[in-house]
This record gives structure tokens, sequence and C-alpha cells, in this order.
């Protein structure tokens, strides 16, 4: 019997097209970006080095055009609430907790993505998603005043409410709702260039923090970035700097690696927008606000939690002896320091399968072959008769997050401010649990190993 409600899948991809039909149109530079990675993309693809990526045939290789993230920085519970019931609509849901404050930046985090294996190859569109502590603003004052701006705003339009309440309602929208709400979910990631507040207020929220001053001081939470997937983030950064977009001076991630692992992060920095302020007469002040900015992505293979621990440990030992300096005077010395220090790490699909540290996909290489369930998979890879691909990481990694966060925020940004992390808070005021991403990693590994094991069994 066929479905009377629209394919989740269709209606992200549709938001997503439709997202950055509009974040071309706000940002020129972006279409740019688009054109770098496609570029770049279309030589991997054509020139056989993306042979040694391993991507699994159609499901990996089919979805990069259209693989994006987009950020968004929320100032309520109330706010992030709604947004988890609007992505839920698109058949996105919170994967992972983010504590930015360690960097000091002021918000914590979830990604709102697609799950299963079948959905991300339809569509792996995904939302970085941030919820401003006001509790992390000192002065007192400015925080209730903060919080008073926020509590005034109302940032989801009444028919995208309705259309969410109706999709809960009935399990789903046909093709006409869908397409409606698509349209007004849209108007909430929209620019606006009149702020809420006057000059004063968003000077004080500036020197409180940049970010701050970005979430409080307009009527909605525009999107600050639109993020495309490139398979050579190299290739993209020479090309960024060649065409004199301000591209940041270190590639924010792990090194280069012949199997990339994670996630690497680029961006060109954050424009300054013309705005206009509120004034007590009817009129309005003009001024500067820098906030969006053009990211690109490079995606390796997700690590289990060995292999992140020993990610993680790698780099900590980078970073014990130098960081990247903000202006990029040491980056040829910090990217030198990384790929040393990374030498630790396995740089082969099969090695890291070995020591579990990732996550793989199995597949059949050879169907005509036959054997019982408890056959050892180390010998089957051995024979040839299954192969593996890696399970693309599709989450974040919060040092790269926060790097671009502040390089995008300015030099000046930067403080020492830190405070506790509070998971329990963040899912309290989204009212879901946010999904472990490991168990989803290891779900889709195992899955594919059912699968070619029930095969193999077959009389």
């Amino acid at each position: 019997m066929t479905s009377p409600f629209y394919d989740t899948n269709e209606i992200r991809a549709a938001f997503s097209a439709a997202m950055s039909t509009m974040y071309r149109a706000e940002v020129p530079a972006y279409g740019q970006l688009i054109n770098i990675v496609t570029e770049v993309n279309d030589t991997v693809l054509g020139d056989g080095t993306a042979t040694a990526l391993n991507l699994t045939p159609q499901e990996d290789v089919d979805r990069i055009a259209q693989e994006r993230h987009g950020a968004i920085r929320l100032g309520t519970a109330q706010e992030l609430a709604m947004m988890a019931r609007v992505f839920a609509v698109m058949g996105m849901y919170p994967v992972g907790y983010y504590d930015l404050s360690v960097a000091s930046v002021p918000v914590h985090s979830t990604a709102f993505r697609p799950v299963k294996r079948a959905d991300l190859a339809a569509n792996p569109f995904r939302v970085f998603t941030s919820l401003l502590r006001l509790e992390l603003i000192q002065d007192a004052e400015l925080r209730e005043k903060a919080a008073d701006v926020l509590a005034q705003r109302q940032i989801f339009t009444d028919k995208a409410i309705e259309l969410t309440e109706k999709s809960e309602r009935d399990g789903g929208l046909n093709k006409a709702d869908a397409d409606r709400f698509v349209t007004e979910a849209l108007e909430t990631f929209r620019w606006h260039s009149d702020a809420c507040v006057d000059a004063q207020t968003f000077n004080a929220l500036i020197n409180a923090h940049r970010l701050i001053a970005d979430v409080v001081s307009f009527r909605g939470p525009h999107i600050n970035h639109l993020t495309p997937r490139v398979l050579d983030i190299d290739a993209a950064q020479e090309a960024m700097i060649a065409q004199n977009l301000p591209a940041k001076s270190v590639v924010e991630g792990p090194p280069r690696r012949n199997c990339p692992i994670l996630l690497r992060q680029t961006a060109f920095k954050a424009l300054d927008e013309q705005i206009r302020f509120p004034q007590r007469n009817g009129t309005s002040d003009s001024g500067k606000h820098t906030a969006r900015f053009g990211e690109i992505e490079q995606r390796g293979v997700a690590l289990t939690p060995k292999g992140r621990a020993l990610y993680d440990q790698l780099l900590a030992k980078v970073r014990a002896t130098i960081t990247p300096a903000a202006d990029g005077s040491n980056a040829a010395a910090y990217v030198a320091q990384l790929e040393q220090v990374f030498t630790e790490f396995p740089d082969s699909w099969r090695e890291m399968h070995d020591q579990q540290l990732a996550y793989f996909k199995y597949d059949l290489a050879d169907t005509s072959s036959r054997c019982g369930a408890d056959v050892e998979i180390k010998e089957l890879l051995d024979q040839g008769v299954l192969s593996i691909s890696p399970v693309i990481y599709e989450d974040f990694l919060p040092v790269s997050a926060a790097g671009i966060f502040q390089s995008n925020l300015g030099d000046d940004a930067q403080d020492n401010q830190q405070s506790a992390s509070s998971q329990a808070q963040f899912e309290t005021a989204m009212g879901c649990k946010a999904m472990d991403e490991f168990a989803l990693y290891a779900a889709i590994q195992s899955d594919s190993l059912a699968h070619c094991i029930k095969q193999l069994a077959m009389d």
C-alpha cells in the first residue's frame, strides 16, 4: 500500500537544496566556494585518486554533490525544543553533545542529522545546532537584558509550527504540505539586516562575546555557514587562496593522510555585513556585523572509542608543544608537528580495521563463496571473500568546531572563561536525549556484517 505521506528523505533533500539557493543569494562568495568544491571533486573522481578513498560505490559517491551541513545558534530552551521538532519532520535527530565553553565559546551543541544508513545515503544533510549559555554572561544586568530580548522573539512562522504539529499528529505530511513546510521552515534560517537591539546594547553584547551578540541581536537565528563536502581539502584550500578568498591559515583536524579519518575543516573568514540598529525616535543607525562565513570539509572514516582515544591523545601531544596562532604565523610549524605526531596512527584501511580503530561496512567481494557463521572475519578478508569500506564520519569535532568559531569571531573574541559541561541541562531544554554516535556507527558496521554472513551461509 502506498503511503499518503511524502518521504522524509525527500523533504530533507528539498530543504537542503532550498537552503543552498538562499545562502548563495545572501553570501555570493558561497557560490564561489561551491564552484571550487565541484571542480576539486570532479578532478578527484575523474583521475583515479578517489580509489584510495575506498568509498562505497554509488552509496558514498552519489551523495557527495548534494552533501551539506549548516550551523545555527539558538537563544532559548524553547527555541531548541521547537527546532528539534521541526528537524524531526525532515528525519533529522540529535546526535552527540558538544561543550564549546572549554574553548571560550559560550554555547553547547548537538548535530541534527539522519541516523540510518539508507537515509544517510539518500541525503546526509546535517545541522550543527548550538544553544547560547546565558549564564556565561558575567554582567548580570546585560544577562537580564539579553534574556528579555530573546523572550520577545518568535523565530518560527505560524505556518511552520502548524505543519510541524500536523506532521506529529498525522504521522507525516503529504506532498503539498511538505512543500509548504520547506518554504516556511526556511524563514527561520534567513538573514535579517535589521537588528532588534540598539547600537549601545549591541556593542555591550559584543564586548561580552561576539557570538552572544550574534545570537541575541537579531529576530532570527540566521544560518551562519553552509558547508559542502570536498574530497581533497588541501587542493580546495589552495584554490581558495588562489582566488583571493581570505582562507584560514591552517586546516582544522587531523593531518592529510592516505586514509582520511574523522573530519578536516577550513573556511574563509567571516565578512563584514551592513546592519541597522533601531532608535527610539523611529529612525535607525547603520553599523556592521561579522558572523557568516564560508566553510568546507573533508570527511573520513568514523573512529571507534579506541580510535578516538588515540586521536585525542595524539592531538593533545601536538597541542602541548604548539597551537596554531590566529594570525597564521606558525602555520607551517604546526602542520609539520601534526604530521609527525600522527605517524603513530595507522594509515591503511586494513590496519585500522584489524586494530579496531575505525568502523567499516562489509560487502561480499566473492558472491560464490559459502561458509559457516563461525568463520573468522580476518580470514574472509584475507581470502578476498569480504571487502571493507569506511563508515563515513557524519558528526563534528569539538576542537575543530571551536577553532572555526573562534577564527571567524575575531582574534579579540577569545577569553579564558570556562564552565562545567551540562549535557543534562541541554537535553532537558531540547526535550529529548542526544543519540550516541558510536552506537550508530557500530550498528551500521554490525548490520552490514550480519547481512554478508547471512548470504555466505545460504545453501
